[in-house]
C-alpha cells in the first residue's frame, strides 16, 4: 500500500433497497454527514419477538435475513411494511403494518438473496477495502510504527470489531499488532460466544489474543458505589479502561508505554462520534492513542462486507440488538432496553434488581419498575437518593478546615504523598507541600476514624487545598478499582494484594487527582451537596428577572459614560443592568467607560473575541460562575435538572431559581452561546432545556486572559500544570479554561506551545516525558494580557 497512488480521504456510501434481491446496493453518490440511517438486517429471530409472526409467514430460520430495519421502520424489497413504536425494559413496543405490509402480507416472505447482493456490491466494496487498506497503512501503521510500543485491535465483540479486526488483518504483517479484549463482565452473554470464535481464529493465525477484566466483580461495584449513570460512568473507567491499561503495562514492560489502539468507530452511529478526528493522540489517557480506520463506514457496507468476507456476526444481531455492549447502562433506552431484557432476561435481570434494591427506600415496591422505566435511575449525580455512606464530610470553623473521616479505608499516610512530604511522624504533622511551602495539621484518633485539622487555605493556596482534600477523601473511599494506578505515568501507585503502597518517589504531578472530586467512589457517593458544591448565595437575584439584552448593552457602548442620564431602561431594568455591567468590567465601580469597554468597542460586537473576554469576566461573578462549574459541556440539561442543582446549592426560593433560568436564558441569547454560554432548547417558545458546546475557535490571548484571571483568583498562584486549568475543579471558586471554555487537552496543549513562544514575556510552558508546567511571569496581570489585543 505504500507504493499505491494515494486518491485522499473517502466519505461513506450511499445505498438503495433493491426490490430484486431484498438486499442494498450501495451507490457512488456520497451521504451527507449524519444522513445514514443505519440500516441493519434482520433475521426471523427479531420478527418472532415483535410478532410479526401474527402477520407473515416466514420459514423460523436464521441463515439469511428477510428484511432491512431503519430506526424501527421495517423495510422489506424496497417497500416499508411495518414499524415500531414506543418499548422498554417491561413494555414490549407495538408492531404497526403499513398498507404496504397488509398486501405483501398475502405472501410468503422471502429471504434476502445475500449470494446476488455482494455481487451487486462487489466493486464498490473493494474499492471501500482497499482506501481503508491504503489509509490504515500509510496514515497509522507507517507513521506511527517507530513512535509507539504496540499496535492493537480493541476487539468488543461487536460487528464494527469483527470487520476492523479483519481488514487490520489483511492489511498489517501477522505480529505487528495485537487483540485485545476488555472484558467488562457485563456483555452480552452472545457476546462472548463471539469472543471464543475471535480468540480461536486469533490463534490458528498466531495473533496474540488478550483479555483484560477488572478483578472487581461488577456485583460488587454496583452494590457498592451505585448504579452507573449518565454523569457517573464510573463503569468504563473500573471495568475497561483500567484493566486494558494495565494490561498493556504487563505486556509491553513498561510504565509509560505508548499504545496505538485500532478502535471500531463509526461517524454514523451517533452525532458526537461524527465529531471524532482520524487519529486522536493521548486524548483519553495519556498512554493511549487512537485511531478509527472504518470512521467513514456506514452500516450498510459494514453488513456487506460481513457477508462478503463470511465473517461472523453475532446471535444478538439477529435477536434484534443494534449493538452489543453492556446489559443494562444508562446510555441506552427505550427498545433497546426492551430486546436487552427480552433476550438476557436472567442477566439484566441480576442489575435491575441491584437498583430496586439501592432505592427502595425512596419509591414504594409497586413503583419501582415505573422508576426504572422511566429512566430516573440514570439522572443520579451523587448518592443523595442511595443509602449508601461514604464516611467523609468537611466544614470550616474559626477559619479552620475540618475534616471528619469515619471508617477510612485506606492509609492517609499513603494517599499525602500526592500531596506532599510528611516532615515528622505524629501530631501535629508538617508537610512540605509540592509547591515547597510548609504546612501543619492535625489528626485526632477517634472511635471510627479520626478529625483532620488545618487552616483554610481556600484563599491562600486553592490548588494545595484541593489535593489535600484528595488524599483523606480517597483514603476513605478506596475500594481498590486501580484508576489512580492506571493515571499515574510512573508506576508509583500499587494495589498489590488489596494493598495501597505509593512510592515515596512520587513526583506530585497529580495525574492521579484527574478524577471529579478526587475519588470516582466518593464523587459517586458524596450527599453533602452544600458544602463540597460552590454556593450561591451571592448570586441570588443578582440580575432577577432582568438580564442584559443586546439592545441595551448598544445603547451603553452608544452613550458610554453618559449612558446613565440617557438610557431607556426602566428603575429595575437600570439597576441590574449596572451588575451586568461591573461583572463583565465594562463600567468600574462608579459607572465609567472602562479600558476593557475601550477594548471591546475597538475590537468590536460582532467579533466573538470581543464577547470572549466579557465571558471570561463574567465567569468570575457568582452566577454564571455557578453555571460554568456545574452544566458540563456536550450534555443537555433540562430546566428541571438545572432547578434542582440550584436549589441543591443554596438557592432559597423556587421564584428565585425561575429567575436565574430566565437569566441564563437571557444570556443564552446573546452572542455568548458558540463561546461556552451554551444554548437553549425551546418548546412552543419556551427555554426547556441548555446544552453547553465548547469554543470551536480560541483566541490565544484570551485564553491566556482567562489564565491569568484564574491566576488571581486564587491569589495569584503563578505555577500551574495541565490538569489544574483544564480539569473540573468544584474545590476552587475561579474558573479554569476547561470550565469556561471546554477546550480538550491535546489542544490546549498546542495552544501552550504556541503562547510560549508568542508571548514569551508573559507565560512558559514546558512538557518534559509525563510532567508539565505552566509558569506566568512575575509582575504581569490579566490587565497586561488586554494589551495584546
Amino acid at each position: 500500500y505504500a507504493d499505491l497512488p494515494n486518491q485522499g480521504g473517502f466519505a461513506m456510501y450511499g445505498y438503495v433497497y433493491d426490490e430484486e434481491t431484498g438486499g442494498v446496493v450501495l451507490t457512488t453518490t456520497e451521504l451527507p454527514p449524519n444522513s445514514s440511517k443505519e440500516p441493519r438486517p434482520v433475521y426471523s429471530q427479531e420478527m418472532d419477538i415483535l410478532g410479526f409472526g401474527k402477520h407473515f409467514t416466514y420459514l423460523k430460520s436464521d441463515k439469511y435475513p428477510y428484511m432491512w430495519c431503519e430506526n424501527g421502520h421495517y423495510i422489506y424489497r424496497d417497500k416499508e411494511i411495518a414499524k415500531t413504536k414506543g418499548g422498554s425494559f417491561f413494555t414490549a413496543p407495538t408492531l404497526e403494518l403499513t398498507d404496504e405490509g397488509k398486501k405483501v402480507a398475502l405472501y410468503p416472505l422471502k429471504f434476502i438473496d445475500i449470494k446476488k447482493t455482494v455481487e451487486k456490491n462487489s466493486d464498490i466494496l473493494e474499492s471501500l477495502f482497499q482506501e481503508t487498506c491504503k489509509k490504515l497503512y500509510r496514515e497509522i501503521y507507517l507513521k506511527y510504527k517507530d513512535k509507539v510500543d504496540l499496535f492493537y485491535v480493541a476487539f468488543s465483540g461487536g460487528k464494527d470489531s469483527v470487520v476492523l479486526l479483519d481488514i487490520v488483518k489483511k492489511t498489517l504483517p501477522i505480529g505487528s499488532f495485537k487483540v485485545l479484549f476488555g472484558d467488562t463482565q457485563m456483555e452480552f452473554p452472545d457476546t462472548y460466544k463471539t469472543v471464543e470464535q475471535i480468540k480461536k481464529q486469533c490463534q490458528e493465525d498466531k495473533i496474540d489474543f488478550i483479555i483484560a477484566k477488572s478483578h472487581l466483580d461488577p456485583n460488587y461495584t454496583w452494590n457498592t458505589i451505585g448504579p452507573p449513570a449518565t454523569i457517573q460512568r464510573w463503569c468504563c473507567s473500573i471495568h475497561k479502561t483500567v484493566p486494558q491499561i494495565l494490561a498493556l503495562r504487563e505486556i509491553t514492560g513498561k510504565v509509560n508505554f505508548r499504545g496505538m489502539a485500532f478502535i471500531g468507530v463509526r461517524a454514523s452511529e451517533s452525532f458526537s462520534r461524527a465529531e471524532y478526528d482520524y487519529i486522536t493522540i493521548g486524548e483519553k489517557h495519556q498512554a493511549q492513542h487512537n485511531s478509527y480506520p472504518i470512521l467513514d463506514w456506514n452500516s450498510a457496507e459494514l453488513y456487506l462486507y460481513i457477508y462478503k468476507n463470511n465473517l461472523i456476526l453475532g446471535d444478538s444481531y439477529k435477536k434484534g440488538n443494534k449493538r452489543a455492549g453492556c446489559l443494562v447502562c444508562p446510555n441506552s433506552d427505550g427498545i433497546t432496553n426492551f430486546f436487552r431484557k427480552h433476550c438476557y432476561n436472567n442477566e439484566c435481570e441480576n442489575y435491575l434488581s441491584i437498583i430496586k434494591k439501592l432505592y427502595a427506600e425512596k419509591y414504594q415496591s409497586d413503583k419501582l419498575d415505573e422508576f426504572i422505566e422511566s429512566g430516573s435511575w440514570k439522572s443520579r449525580k451523587h448518592g443523595r437518593d442511595i443509602p449508601l455512606k461514604v464516611g467523609y464530610s468537611e466544614k470550616i470553623e474559626n477559619n479552620k478546615l475540618i475534616l471528619e473521616i469515619e471508617n477510612p479505608k485506606t492509609d492517609w499516610k499513603e494517599w499525602i504523598k500526592t500531596a506532599g512530604t510528611l516532615l515528622n511522624g505524629k501530631s501535629p504533622y508538617l508537610l512540605k507541600s509540592f509547591d515547597n511551602k510548609i504546612y501543619e495539621f492535625e489528626i485526632v484518633e477517634n472511635k471510627n476514624g479520626y478529625r483532620v485539622i488545618i487552616d483554610d487555605l481556600s484563599k491562600k493556596n486553592a490548588i494545595f487545598y484541593k489535593i489535600f482534600k484528595y488524599a483523606f477523601r480517597r483514603a476513605v473511599s478506596c475500594i481498590g478499582c486501580k484508576t489512580c494506578e492506571a493515571n499515574c505515568p510512573f508506576g508509583y501507585i500499587k494495589f498489590e494484594n488489596n494493598q495501597l503502597k505509593i512510592d515515596d518517589r512520587c513526583v506530585k504531578c497529580h495525574r492521579c487527582c484527574e478524577l471529579d472530586l478526587g475519588c470516582l467512589v466518593y464523587t459517586s457517593l458524596y450527599k453533602n451537596l452544600g458544602e463540597i458544591k460552590m454556593q450561591v448565595k451571592e448570586s441570588e437575584n443578582r440580575y432577577s428577572s432582568h438580564a442584559p439584552k443586546m439592545e441595551w448593552i448598544d445603547e451603553y457602548f452608544k452613550y458610554k459614560n453618559e449612558f446613565f442620564d440617557n438610557h431607556s431602561l426602566g428603575i429595575n431594568m437600570i439597576r441590574h443592568f449596572k451588575t451586568f455591567l461591573k461583572d463583565s468590567k465594562l463600567s468600574d465601580k462608579k459607572y465609567h467607560f472602562t479600558k476593557t469597554a475601550e477594548l471591546i468597542e475597538k475590537i468590536g460586537l460582532k467579533n466573538e473575541i470581543s464577547w470572549a473576554i466579557l465571558f471570561v469576566n463574567l465567569a468570575f461573578s457568582p452566577q454564571i460562575n455557578w453555571l460554568v462549574k456545574n452544566v458540563k459541556f456536550d450534555r443537555t440539561y433540562s430546566r428541571d435538572e438545572i432547578e434542582k442543582e440550584l436549589l441543591d446549592c443554596g438557592v432559597k426560593t423556587k421564584r428565585i431559581v425561575g429567575d436565574i433560568w430566565l437569566c441564563f436564558g437571557r444570556f443564552c441569547d446573546l452572542p455568548f452561546s458558540n463561546i461556552g454560554m451554551g444554548t437553549m432548547g425551546k418548546e412552543k417558545g419556551k427555554n426547556i432545556s441548555i446544552t453547553r458546546t465548547p469554543w470551536a475557535t480560541p483566541d490565544p490571548r484570551v485564553i491566556l486572559y482567562a489564565i491569568y484571571k484564574y491566576s488571581e483568583s486564587v491569589e495569584s498562584l503563578r505555577n500551574f500544570n495541565m490538569s489544574t486549568l483544564i480539569d473540573s475543579n468544584e474545590d476552587v471558586e475561579g474558573a479554569n479554561i476547561g470550565e469556561i471554555f471546554g477546550i480538550d487537552r491535546e489542544t490546549f496543549k498546542k495552544m501552550l506551545n504556541g503562547m510560549s513562544s508568542n508571548y514569551p514575556e508573559f507565560i512558559n510552558a514546558s512538557f518534559t516525558h509525563d510532567l508539565n508546567s505552566i509558569v506566568l511571569r512575575e509582575g504581569k496581570t490579566s490587565d497586561d494580557v488586554l494589551q495584546l489585543f
